[in-house]
């Protein structure tokens, strides 16, 4: 068998690495277009401005609601139009994704910035498409990584404390699903077998959030950039990336696009709803019973979702839960990389233990 490994062409972290965007983007060209979420586009651009303009001519645009299709084209027309040599985002998952998409499209380099480290997407070559309403459509594969991922511990300490537990909920999922790959000989998103250097490092990211999460989440909640936060955000951005895009998915992701088939998880950000499939998913695959008190005590304190109720699905019905199945059984659904038979009632039933154990405990440990 071959086995295939993607990297980003080069990964910029610290506190105070903004400073070298200029520097970096100068590598890449002359003509930046820059796409931001609103949130750095008010608050983290205006004083980077002076110093990119130095690096080159820059336009800036606004990222709209979801990366859908017609966003995409919308900001490809756009690049086009300024003339872009390269293209550079700053903001959240979806930002970055629709950046990737519009620099692959347009065969131009792309230096992406996240703002927040609430998902694995920064490193990947993969772009996920939704619905004008929040909906998972489908995942595009692009043919290049980023060409520089720049990332700023001290933007990311700034954010609210639940983008980081969100990004370890999504990061919480990497080795259970290369490990299931491993053991299926499943496909990663390259089409090969995972590499033992993608293994070891899906492991090392798992490590790493069960043993600095909650220092990381606590120094997050100061504000403040500590040794614990920089090991978290390197494992939710780039041991997550490349672990899940090089060591393959599972059935948490799967779980997770199904989940967004009900309006009522729209609310939930991806990384929660991952962590979610990921208790699921141990059921599932008939995990052991240390290894699930393991995985519920971590999620219980990153103030993860471990109740059906936790993703706003109190009143959830069985058509409903039903409808998720389904969609996670989808044909192309990493779900079916799991060394289990695999069913939406299978499914369906493994939404139902997870939610069970996790009312169990709450229970457990309510006062009497």
């Amino acid at each position: 068998m071959i086995s295939t490994t993607l990297f980003p062409g080069r990964y910029v972290q610290g506190a105070g690495a903004l400073a070298r965007l200029g520097k970096e983007l100068a590598r890449l060209g002359k003509r930046h277009f820059l796409i931001c979420s609103p949130s750095p586009l008010e608050r983290l651009l205006p004083p980077l401005l002076p110093e990119l303009k130095q690096a080159g001519a820059v336009q800036v645009e606004r990222f709209g609601r979801e990366c859908t299709d017609a966003e995409i084209e919308r900001l490809l027309e756009a690049a086009k139009a300024f003339g872009a040599q390269a293209i550079c985002a700053l903001g959240g998952g979806k930002t970055l994704d629709a950046a990737k998409a519009v620099a692959s499209r347009a065969g131009l380099p792309v230096a992406v910035v996240p703002t927040i480290a609430s998902t694995d997407a920064p490193c990947s070559s993969v772009c996920v498409i939704y619905t004008e309403d929040g909906v998972f459509e489908r995942v595009d594969l692009l043919p290049r990584n980023p060409d520089l991922v720049l990332v700023d511990t001290a933007v990311m300490a700034q954010a609210p404390a639940r983008f980081l537990a969100s990004g370890m909920g999504d990061a919480l999922a990497t080795w259970f699903e290369a490990e299931s790959c491993r053991v299926s000989r499943g496909q990663n998103i390259a089409g090969d077998v995972g590499s033992m250097t993608a293994h070891a490092l899906a492991r090392l990211c798992y490590e790493t959030i069960r043993d600095w999460g909650l220092a990381a989440l606590t120094a997050c909640e100061a504000r403040v950039v500590t040794p614990a936060l920089e090991r978290v955000v390197e494992a939710n951005t780039l041991l997550s990336g490349l672990g899940f895009e090089s060591g393959g998915l599972g059935a948490a992701h799967s779980i997770h696009n199904g989940l967004t088939a009900l309006p009522a998880t729209h609310s939930q950000y991806h990384g929660e709803k991952v962590a979610f499939g990921v208790l699921a998913s141990l059921f599932l695959t008939d995990k052991p019973l240390a290894l699930m008190d393991e995985v519920y005590g971590l999620c219980e304190t990153l103030g993860l979702p471990s109740t059906l109720a936790d993703l706003g699905l109190a009143e959830v019905t069985d058509a409903e839960l039903l409808l998720v199945g389904e969609k996670s059984c989808a044909q192309g659904e990493s779900i079916h990389n799991e060394p289990v038979d695999i069913s939406p009632a299978l499914v369906v039933s493994a939404l139902k233990a997870a939610d069970a154990e996790g009312r169990r405990r709450k229970q457990a440990w309510s006062p009497a």
